[in-house]
């Protein structure tokens, strides 16, 4: 796999280590079992996949060789480079604008920007609307785009599906940037509707069967379905795609349950389900599965709690939370700095959208912690959250030399 350049202050010795030596003794990466590192008082059990993925490294090399190559530019990003603060807080600490927010509301107004300004797309892709406006604009959208080939992979797969006369779902947060970008390339193949849970497939389905008057569609999705879309003609024959940072299992749960709706409805035999269910398989990226495969294995080992690092924002980040909310006490932080003491922590509570400062260490003889990380969380990150936690303990031995005796 290719290798990139990243900044200096995203990586860690300690954690680049736990990496290099797994990926060594697991070249396959068919095992999923957590890397301990045990310090006496107080055990970390670390996630065998975590931090920056293939797509998110693309990013952050292309972002910052635009800044750097660049001295005399104006450079914008069109939104959050990644769902990470300290990567979008940097990038602006060198002059770079951010045109939108991750809702995408404008910042700065289209009619500010100049031919010769730097415009560069984030990882998550961008809508075909606002690839039209930057050429409107004398401004290439492709010079500096940093989309992530596993997002394009499932807009090609919508374009593939579209061109054989299904529609499209998109299994995915409505609001989110990549969700967007793949509605936006999926209508102009095929009628196009998005999902965002169960739920909504659920309900989704009342249309498939024709048990909700048409007319309700419209208010049921309104802002989440592509413009003439005709649940009466439109849901006939289906396929699902999805963002690339949903759960899988989720995913997967969403597929088949529509598949069988359309096998009762339509009483197919198993050689005719392809007459109205497309067989796209799921198209989540790799790092999505290997994280949350990962977690998953992470979670079969007994613990106190769990902490998992990444930006608030963040789709895949929070979807490990939810994994690990199911089975112990989890803590969701951006930071080190959100560990206030030992006995205190400020971490991200997903259900109430806030902020909340709660106990943390519990006081006793050893302390077990799992510990992940979201696909756009860099490395010094994690080694801080690590290093500030085991401080407050009278470790044995440090973390570096545990490190080192993992060959």
């Amino acid at each position: 796999m290719k290798s990139f350049v990243i900044p200096e202050i995203y990586k860690s010795n300690i954690i680049g280590k736990i990496k290099e030596v797994r990926r060594a003794k697991d070249k396959l990466k068919k095992d999923f079992t957590p890397t301990i590192i045990d310090l006496g008082p107080v055990r970390f059990l670390i996630a065998r996949h975590f931090g920056f993925c293939y797509g998110v490294e693309n990013a952050v090399e292309i972002a910052y060789k635009t800044v750097n190559e660049n001295p005399d530019k104006r450079i914008f990003l069109l939104s959050e480079m990644i769902h990470n603060p300290d990567v979008n807080a940097d990038l602006q600490s060198q002059g770079v604008k951010f045109l939108m927010d991750t809702k995408g509301n404008q910042l700065i107004d289209w009619n500010e920007l100049h031919p010769d300004d730097a415009v560069i797309v984030p990882a998550f892709g961008t809508t075909l609307e606002i690839q039209q406006q930057l050429e409107s604009l004398q401004i290439d959208p492709y010079k500096y785009d940093t989309t992530c080939p596993f997002v394009e992979k499932v807009w090609n797969r919508a374009s593939q599906i579209g061109e054989r006369g299904y529609s499209i779902v998109v299994h995915g947060k409505p609001k989110h940037e990549e969700t967007r970008a793949t509605f936006s390339h999926s209508k102009e193949n095929a009628p196009t509707v998005v999902v965002n849970d169960m739920t909504e497939a659920q309900l989704l389905a009342k249309y498939i069967i024709k048990s909700l008057p048409k007319e309700q569609f419209y208010l049921d999705f309104a802002g989440q379905y592509s413009q003439g879309f005709d649940p009466d003609s439109d849901l006939a024959r289906i396929g699902v795609v999805n963002q690339t940072t949903m759960l899988a299992s989720d995913t997967q749960a969403i597929s088949d349950y529509l598949k069988q709706v359309m096998t009762d409805f339509y009483q197919l035999q198993p050689q005719e389900v392809e007459k109205h269910f497309a067989n796209t398989r799921d198209t989540l990226c790799y790092a999505t599965n290997d994280n949350q495969e990962a977690t998953y294995t992470l979670l079969q080992n007994k613990a106190d709690f769990a902490v998992v690092v990444g930006g608030y924002n963040s789709s895949n980040t929070s979807h490990l939370v939810e994994l690990c909310e199911e089975k112990l006490p989890t803590f969701f932080i951006q930071s080190q700095d959100k560990i206030l003491d030992k006995n205190l922590i400020q971490h991200y509570d997903l259900h109430n959208k806030q902020e909340i400062t709660t106990t943390f260490i519990p006081e006793q003889e050893k302390t077990t912690i799992l510990l992940t990380c979201g696909a756009s969380c860099p490395d010094a990150v994690m080694e801080a959250v690590m290093l500030k936690i085991s401080s407050f303990f009278n470790i044995t031995k440090e973390i570096r030399e545990v490190v080192e005796a993992l060959e």
